[in-house]
């Protein structure tokens, strides 16, 4: 059972994103709260494996909230609920630690897969808007020289990571490199600790800024 927090300023909202949570017997919503400063305290006595964050909430913002849970709680997946389709928020979040960054108007059944994805460690964000932040990044760095230090990853553990960077899941990594599902996490959980961060998002853009990994 995955546990979720809902975040979100609006009570009509929060109501049917329950509403629609509820329809999947895998998903359990554990606590909602109306602000960034609730969500941060409910993060810490509900423990919920995922939280919808809102971005825009009063007393505290979204941006706000994610930073100060991941900081005590990194193992908490954070998906980012927005209304705006900006680059400047996707950034800002990714730094904060989200692992997800989804539009309001989002299919209930593509929230729900979501949700159970970033549970199972994977990171979601639209097509469109990853394209534009691997062209950012590769625009600030292409002056910079390659950095030929791996940060002691194996062979194997950049393989991984460069798939990762290309957007492929667990399974489809597996199967791209003849390895199994855990295998992956397993080479996925020594990466995050040889790079210093706490998911796969993180992962891709430390690579790619790093020069680790081409695209």
């Amino acid at each position: 059972m995955v546990k979720v927090l809902i975040a979100d300023d609006h009570a009509l909202m929060r109501e049917g994103l329950r509403k629609i949570l509820s329809t999947e017997e895998r998903i359990a919503v554990v606590g909602e709260a109306e602000n960034g400063d609730q969500a941060i305290h409910l993060a810490f006595s509900l423990n919920p494996d995922i939280i919808l964050m809102d971005i825009n909430m009063p007393v505290a913002n979204g941006i706000e909230a994610t930073r100060a849970i991941k900081r005590e709680r990194p193992e908490i997946g954070i998906i980012a609920l927005t209304i705006h389709d900006q680059e400047e928020y996707l950034f800002e979040l990714i730094k904060a630690g989200v692992s997800g960054y989804i539009l309001k108007d989002i299919r209930p059944g593509l929230l729900i897969q979501t949700i159970l994805g970033v549970a199972n460690g994977e990171s979601f964000i639209p097509s469109s808007m990853t394209s534009r932040i691997f062209a950012e990044f590769n625009r600030l760095y292409s002056l910079s020289p390659r950095n030929s230090n791996t940060q002691g990853l194996t062979k194997r553990e950049i393989d991984v990571l460069r798939l990762v960077a290309n957007g492929e899941n667990n399974r489809s990594i597996a199967k791209k490199l003849f390895i199994s599902e855990k295998t992956v996490k397993n080479h996925l959980t020594s990466i995050f600790q040889k790079l210093g961060v706490g998911d796969r998002t993180q992962a891709a853009i430390h690579a790619v800024k790093s020069k680790i990994v081409d695209l």
